[in-house]
């Protein structure tokens, strides 16, 4: 288990130390979660359902899916703070359908993923304006609010093995939601 400062390695470690078997991935977690899979290469029996391209804020609701499908199975959902604006509204859905979802929100401030778009385009770097469209802030969105307002549970964490102690109160305690915030 990693311990420190967070890390997206020392994220990535945690999440592949404490997936529990049968457990379904539910991956948009595009900038962030890049060595996640890999991470989980030693992990017991698992799916992992990813972001098939072209849209943003699929995780959440993708996640009561999965969670409603197979209610007997532990969901793991990672999304990002950008991506789970979209579509911020299945926490709520979570809660009251007692869904058995941990949702890992990585909170970063950008749109990661648009930045990244827009460097393909090969126009240079945005002016002021549309920089500032790339960011989430002004307010900061705090995830635990978001969340207890919705119904779940959530803890933020500080430290890479804190995940390991906000997961386990969602993966071994009962069948309900709960999310874990982590700021990048």
């Amino acid at each position: 288990m990693p311990s420190g400062e967070i890390t997206l390695a020392g994220v990535a470690a945690a999440v592949g130390a404490i997936l529990p078997e049968h457990c379904i991935v539910v991956d948009e977690s595009m900038t962030s979660g890049r060595g996640l899979m890999a991470a989980t290469s030693g992990a017991p029996p698992h799916d992992w359902l990813a972001n098939t391209g072209g849209s943003i804020g699929i995780a959440l609701p993708l996640a009561v899916g999965a969670a409603v499908a197979c209610p007997d199975r532990r969901v793991l959902c990672l999304s990002a703070d950008g991506s789970g604006m979209y579509t911020a509204q299945a926490l709520w859905t979570m809660a009251r359908e007692s869904l058995n979802v941990t949702t890992v929100v990585f909170a970063n401030r950008d749109y990661a993923v648009l930045k990244r778009e827009f460097t393909y385009l090969g126009i240079g770097s945005p002016g002021a304006r549309a920089a500032a469209m790339f960011e989430i802030g002004r307010p900061d969105l705090d995830w635990t609010l978001l969340a207890k307002g919705m119904g779940v549970p959530g803890i933020r964490v500080k430290f890479a093995g804190c995940i390991w102690e906000g997961a386990a109160g969602g993966f071994w305690k009962g069948k309900a939601p709960t999310l874990i915030e982590v700021p990048l």
